[in-house]
């Protein structure tokens, strides 16, 4: 008799405990591998710190804040939102690896829920990323970042982020899907800059040119920051009154954005894992 494709141990569609038990098992095998990769740990402690030095103090000499402000603290909300926009290398290149290696395909043979290997990859991603988010804020604190607004708001600023950062890991998962291998996943990180680099991050969107303002104001990078900057009660820059909807809703446009990465990415990635080599 042939066994379920969804998960060849049980008859029909698995259980969502099953599911859910097999998800699991590969979050934790991702964890894992972690103890084998000192660099990519080193990496994500050394990461905060580079940029609050480099971006703080590099662009803090020779950027004003309209209307005054500590350039650090308009700063540090892009840089968490940069951090977790970033994220989606991570996915996209242990994909790719075990793409190359087989291990996707062996992953395939095996009696386990066809989601569970993109659930498993993109949980994993989320642990390492509220990691990173710790130490960046903790270095954040150290160079004079403060969130002013409570706790409340404090934790809804940290939430923006990481539902940010597990929206666009589907994104990673699914390119990873696409690619042979690593090598070929590493050529795809560049065009991750331009999506950063071309928001407010790191300067006000009023003084680019028309075309790449409306495209930073629409940018769900530029969205997120804008969003943690109000929940953080950091500097930002007073509003138009036709300024883009984004900017003038950015926790509900952030929101919007996440759900329409993730209504997108996942069904694409699951397919793809499930589909992939037949």
């Amino acid at each position: 008799m042939t066994q379920s494709i969804d998960h060849p141990t049980t008859p029909g569609t698995p259980t969502w405990r099953s599911a859910l038990a097999d998800g699991m098992a590969i979050l934790t095998r991702n964890l894992l591998k972690l103890k084998h990769q000192p660099g990519q740990i080193a990496a994500t402690f050394a990461f905060p710190l580079v940029s609050v030095v480099l971006f703080g103090y590099v662009f803090g000499s020779a950027i004003p804040i309209p209307g005054g402000g500590n350039y650090r603290e308009y700063l540090m909300p892009g840089l968490f939102v940069m951090s977790s926009v970033f994220g989606v290398m991570s996915s996209l290149m242990v994909i790719a690896k075990d793409n190359g290696l087989g291990v996707m395909d062996r992953y395939r043979s095996m009696p386990m829920a066809r989601s569970a290997v993109p659930f498993g990859q993109t949980a994993a991603d989320l642990v390492i990323g509220a990691g990173g988010l710790a130490v960046m804020a903790g270095c954040g604190l150290l160079f004079g970042w403060k969130a002013h607004n409570g706790v409340l708001a404090t934790l809804a600023g940290f939430g923006i982020i990481l539902l940010l950062q597990y929206a666009v890991s589907w994104v990673g998962v699914y390119l990873g899907s696409l690619a042979k291998n690593e090598e070929t996943a590493a050529r795809i990180g560049p065009l991750i800059m331009p999506i950063t680099m071309i928001s407010n991050i790191f300067v006000p969107t009023d003084g680019m040119p028309a075309v790449l303002q409306t495209i930073a104001d629409w940018n769900p990078v530029s969205a997120a920051t804008a969003a943690c900057r109000d929940l953080f009660g950091n500097p930002g820059l007073p509003l138009s009154e036709d300024a883009a909807w984004p900017l003038q809703h950015p926790v509900l446009a952030t929101v919007g954005w996440c759900v329409v990465l993730l209504a997108v990415f996942v069904p694409l990635a699951v397919r793809r894992f499930r589909t992939a080599g037949l």
